[in-house]
């Protein structure tokens, strides 16, 4: 919009204007008593023509406003109902491992990412570690009680890669054992943690994520929080250097305090089949309102890959190799939780 000039009414230039302007007169008599006022039009000082679309408008001239978001929440909307119709009408895919993207994208996505913005509040570290494109196979600790550790580095990739890709994380047979849990973990991506499976994922370039400390790890007592347990027999080195894929160390803080395990009542746990029944300051004393976890600041760093493809394809069985990478990932993980414990300023802040 041109810039409009102010002319002070006390000028002296504005002063020696108005005195080469001829003097209005106005005629005596011109208005009687009871008469109404007649305001006339007043002319601009001369000057350059001022373009249409250029002239200020008043508050009080403004055409009303349409809502700025009324355009996006239409496009929501419909973008709705196009979801729903393609669900009813079963217009969708999913891959061979029972993988919906549109639904993990849309709606499973959305339900955790409260929980991660909002109540774990959870900061990203090293992302770009994360290769854009082909295989990686992200091995991280395990913590927490119950499997939610899993869940948050999920959010993480999927919402903070440049490249935006998904997680596909490796579970134990006892999630795919429970109702409801079996179908969103398929659902959400998840597959049995075995070699066959994590080969065809990173074979076909997808990223997936393993805590080969297992109930191990997610089970142990609060006492040895953040010490990492036993990382198995080193399965999954075994399976990147087939593939030829890069190992990410993965360190998770926070998740260790959600559910301070103070005891396990190991007999109750073999009657439902559990690895371990938990017993925490909340849990079972005040039912249901002890499984909600505590609100912890959350840290995930993404380490410094570890190359695999420069072995040769024997390596893949030579158990010295597996025993010494296994070692240097579970080193690397647990140097960063240290680093990470001593950074922070406090379990909830």
């Amino acid at each position: 919009m041109a810039d409009a000039k102010v002319i002070p009414f006390d000028d002296d230039r504005s002063r020696g204007a108005a005195m080469q302007r001829p003097q209005r007169r106005r005629a005596a008599g011109s208005r009687r008593k009871g008469e109404p006022v007649v305001v006339r039009e007043v002319q601009p000082l001369p000057g350059p023509a001022v373009p249409q679309d250029d002239v200020p408008v008043t508050r009080e001239e403004q055409p009303p406003q349409q809502p700025q978001d009324g355009g996006g929440l239409e496009r929501r909307i419909a973008g709705g109902l196009a979801f729903l119709r393609r669900r009813l009408t079963g217009d969708y895919e999913v891959d061979d491992f029972g993988y919906d993207a549109e639904l993990t994208d849309q709606v499973l996505m959305s339900l955790i990412r409260p929980l991660y913005d909002k109540y774990f509040r959870v900061d990203v570290k090293g992302i770009e570690n994360i290769p854009s494109e082909g295989g990686a196979l992200i091995v991280a600790n395990h913590s927490g009680t119950l499997p939610l550790d899993g869940l948050m580095m999920q959010v993480a990739v999927h919402d903070n890669h440049p490249a935006g890709r998904h997680l596909r994380l490796l579970a134990a047979d006892l999630v795919f054992m429970l109702p409801v849990v079996n179908e969103l973990a398929r659902k959400a991506g998840h597959t049995l943690a075995c070699a066959e499976d994590a080969e065809r994922l990173l074979e076909r370039g997808e990223v997936v994520g393993v805590m080969p400390e297992g109930f191990k790890g997610i089970g142990k007592p609060f006492s040895e929080r953040y010490k990492l347990q036993r990382f198995g027999r080193g399965g999954f080195v075994s399976t990147a250097l087939r593939q030829g894929t890069p190992i990410i160390p993965c360190s998770i803080v926070g998740a260790e305090e959600i559910y301070p395990m103070i005891g396990n009542a190991k007999t109750l746990a073999r009657l439902l089949g559990f690895p371990y029944f938990p017993i925490t300051p909340t849990f079972p004393w005040l039912g249901p309102l002890g499984a909600i976890p505590l609100p912890t600041k959350w840290t995930i760093q993404f380490g410094e890959p570890i190359r695999t493809d420069g072995y040769p394809p024997e390596a893949a069985e030579d158990p010295m190799l597996m025993f010494n990478l296994t070692d240097q990932v579970r080193e690397q993980i647990q140097h960063t939780l240290y680093k990470l414990l001593v950074q922070r300023r406090s379990v909830f802040f």
